[in-house]
């Protein structure tokens, strides 16, 4: 059964708590509220204002276990944090581990910060969690994926467009490395994962990848600078640093370009074009 004034004293406590500098917006000289306002814990939580303000009046639809999960990770909650909101509205906590898509706090702290710079939090089967507007604008909305397309490797071998991304000399390496990838994956899940099941589909619909999951081959690791082709920018050189979050196999991925480069003069100008939505 939901408890209705625990989860409202709850939220409005989180939300208090949570102040601007943690999700990267300015303080501002006449800011009176404590914490973040409603309306900016709604915007973070993908739903109205009037919806959360409800939830934290008491009143209201009780909320679904998806819009519970979409509070969890708006209000920056820890696992366990997350988990008694979840039991607070009456539904069973989401699986931990690596099956999880629950983003750790202290990740979603650091990729507030990244304002303007393309970086993306991925799943160990490339599904990309969260992304800053710049990562939106290098590889396309991820919000809009569904199912297996949300896992790029899937996609890589199911959706012909998308190897248009990247040049054509480094396609076949890119091939090799998200079948070895996700055969290590099966190997460390195990057969009854998402991971298992992932490749099975995938040796069904493409030949290519039943052709590279016969040849067993692991270790294949990616080149050393990223190379993307935007259709509007053109070509884009890129370094790739990466965060880990062992406890749910998250990885923050952050690309610069060497400062007073092509790609550096590129990457200013894709965020003054904005956003572009490449499925």
């Amino acid at each position: 059964m939901i408890d209705r004034p625990e989860l409202a004293a709850f939220l409005r406590q989180r939300r208090e708590s949570l102040q601007p500098e943690d999700i990267g917006l300015p303080r501002g000289q006449r800011r009176r509220t404590q914490g973040l306002r409603r309306e900016e814990v709604a915007e973070l939580c993908h739903m109205s204002t009037d919806y959360y303000a409800r939830l934290e009046r008491g009143s209201g639809p009780a909320p679904s276990e998806q819009m519970i999960a979409s509070i969890a990770q708006g209000l920056h909650l820890s696992l366990d944090e997350r988990d008694h909101v979840f039991r607070l509205a009456g539904h069973a906590p989401p699986a931990r581990g690596t099956s999880s898509d629950h983003i750790s706090p202290g990740l979603l702290r650091i990729l507030d910060r990244l304002n303007d710079t393309p970086a993306e939090i991925v799943s160990e089967l490339g599904e990309t969690l969260r992304q800053t507007s710049l990562g939106v604008a290098l590889t396309g909305d991820a919000s809009l994926r569904t199912g297996p397309n949300r896992s790029l490797g899937y996609r890589w071998f199911t959706d012909p467009t998308v190897r248009q991304a990247y040049p054509s000399d480094e396609r076949d390496v890119l091939s090799r490395l998200y079948a070895s990838g996700l055969r290590e994956i099966v190997t460390l899940r195990g057969p009854d994962s998402t991971a298992a099941h992932l490749s099975a589909e995938l040796q069904q619909v493409s030949e290519e990848f039943r052709s590279l999951w016969e040849k067993r081959e692991v270790g294949v690791r990616p080149p050393e600078i990223k190379r993307f082709l935007h259709p509007t920018v053109g070509l884009l050189q890129l370094n790739c640093q990466t965060l880990l979050d062992p406890e749910q196999a998250h990885r923050l991925l952050v690309y610069t370009a060497v400062p007073g480069s092509e790609s550096h003069a590129k990457l200013e100008l894709l965020a003054v074009v904005g956003t572009q939505v490449l499925t």
